[in-house]
Parts: structure tokens; sequence; C-alpha cells
């Protein structure tokens, strides 16, 4: 397993070419006659990102013995996807900052923003209906409605102090896990892989972006701005009831949960120091890891029948490196 130390360019070195495969698809797909949607597109897709998801598909169509060129415009596809719900997360969260850059709402505004994501939602549909397969549609239509259904669950959790860990963690299932999901097991599918070897892909998808989910819950209390690319307390600051404060809900001092209360109402960064505190002291921090390092775990155990190759190796490091990592 990984230390602290690994990096992701590291654990991606046996797919190398395969990402330059991709970049170039997703240069070639940018191209728009409209310049500002080629302008905005290229921002955000060039504002850096560890391209998570689109080296999932590429690894595990690999540990399954994948022969063929499919995978890199579908992982293009999955790029497009997860850009689209970025450009519209940060408009309905007032972002200012992600990746160590000012986020495309700030620069070119709310509207445009919007309307270049869903600019990117259709030409990564142009993309998969020409692959002519129901299952790779079905599998990318189902993802990004619940993806879509899952942002519409985080809005109605803002503010809101009575969200239990369980709402939460399908906020989380949906909206983040969701396309981990889709990218393993399309890289399955596309492999030939049985059915249970299909869902055995999907869980570990699932499984893992719950990890780095919980990881960046714990980062934007613990991290550094620098590293982790957005404003530290960010989530404090929108009234997001992430897992640390429901945890001080439900196992702070009296004071610590009147305090968390009041701060989820308000979203009111000003108290941020305290707050760090609270989640510190009451154990939140390490419980949120913990629940990552066990979701980490299950991800781990669901592909330990593939065949021991150098991209399995690399599948059972990002397991490691999600909870170990500091951006």
């Amino acid at each position: 397993m990984s230390s602290a130390t690994t990096s992701s360019h590291t654990l991606f070195a046996s797919i190398t070419d395969d990402m330059d495969a991709v970049n170039h698809a997703i240069r070639t797909r940018l191209h728009s006659d409209v310049s500002l949607v080629k302008q905005i597109a290229e921002y955000i897709i060039a504002s850096g990102g560890k391209r998570i998801r689109p080296v999932l598909l590429l690894l595990m169509a690999h540990a399954y013995g994948y022969r063929g060129t499919h995978h890199h415009e579908l992982a293009a596809v999955i790029e497009f996807i997860h850009t689209a719900t970025l450009l519209h997360d940060d408009v309905v969260d007032e972002s200012s900052m992600r990746r160590g850059k000012a986020t495309a709402n700030t620069l070119f505004g709310n509207a445009a923003s919007v309307l270049v994501g869903d600019f990117l939602y259709s030409r990564a549909f142009q993309m998969m209906v020409e692959m002519n397969d129901m299952r790779i549609m079905q599998i990318l239509a189902d993802a990004t409605n619940v993806i879509a259904e899952g942002e519409v669950l985080q809005l109605l959790n803002m503010h809101d102090p009575n969200v239990s860990e369980e709402r939460y963690l399908q906020v989380i299932r949906s909206k983040t896990a969701k396309l981990f999901e889709a990218a393993t097991q399309l890289g399955a599918l596309i492999s030939g892989a049985t059915e249970s070897e299909i869902e055995a892909a999907a869980e570990y998808g699932r499984s893992l972006g719950t990890a780095f989910q919980l990881i960046d819950d714990v980062l934007d209390y613990s991290g550094n701005a620098v590293d982790i690319g957005k404003n530290v307390g960010d989530d404090l600051r929108e009234g997001k009831p992430t897992l640390p404060l429901i945890y001080v809900l439900e196992h702070g001092t009296p004071e610590q949960k009147e305090m968390v209360r009041a701060c989820i109402k308000d979203g009111d960064e000003q108290h941020f120091n305290a707050i760090l505190d609270a989640v510190t002291s009451s154990g939140a921090l390490s419980y949120t890891k913990h629940e990552a390092k066990k979701a980490a775990k299950r991800a781990a155990e669901s592909i330990s029948n593939l065949p021991n190759t150098h991209f399995k190796n690399s599948l059972l490091e990002l397991c490691a490196f999600a909870v170990d990592r500091n951006h």
C-alpha cells in the first residue's frame, strides 16, 4: 500500500500514454465555434486536478485485459461530465477558488459558467451516442441523473443542522461516488467482464469515491489552502453539514453542539477556529478519517479477485492514496 508521500503521478505512471490520448480527445472534443464556450471549457479543463475518474476507467479496463481504443473516448466523456458538475457546483456554492485558481464563475460570471456546463454535458452525450452501445449510454445517463439528484439533495441539506449521518452519506453516494462508480463499471464492461466482475468494479468505485469525499471533508478543516486548492472552511461558510460537523452534533459537548448548530444555520466562517477546535477535540476528524479508511478497505477488498498486475496494484495504491493525501 502507498505511503502519504506517494503522488498521483507515481500511481498513474503505467497509463501515461493512455492519459495523453485522453487529453488529446478532450482537446479535440472541446472545439466550438462559439469562442466563449471554448475559452471557459479550456480554462476549467486546464486548471489542473488529478483526473482521478478517467484514470479509474483506464486502470480498471487494463486490469481486466482490455484491448481497444474506446476507453480513451469514454474517459474523456467521464471528465466532461465531471467538469460540468464542477462548473454548476461553483455557481451554486458561490465558490471563488478551485484547484488553486479563480473559479470560472468568478472570472466569467454565473450565467456563462452554467451554460458552458450544459455544453459539456451535451457534448458528453454526443460522444457516448457515437459508441452505439445501449449499456454504456444507460450507465452514463443513470449516473448523470443520480448526480443531479445528489446536487438537489445537498441543496436541501444546506443550513440544516438536523441532517443525519445516513442522509449525508446518501449525498456522497449520489453526488461524488456515483461518477467514480460509473468510471470503474465502464472499465470492466468494455473489457468483456462478467456481470459479477462488473458489479465488483462498481463497488470499488463507489467505496473509493466515498473515501475521497470523506477525506475532502477532513481537509476542509485541517488542510492547507495551497495544498487543497480551495479556501479552507468553505464548507462551513456555505452552511454544509458535512460528517465532521454531524459528528459534533451527535457527540460533542452541549456548548459545541449549540455553536455548530448556529454556524450551520448561519453559514458562519467567523467562528472557524472555534469549530476547528470542536471537530478536533471531539474526535470528529478522527472518526471521519476512520470511516474513510473503512470505505477504502471495502474498495480494496472488492477487487481481490482481479489478476495480479501492476494495474491492480495501482488500483490498490489508490485506496491508500485516497486516505493519506493532503490535497
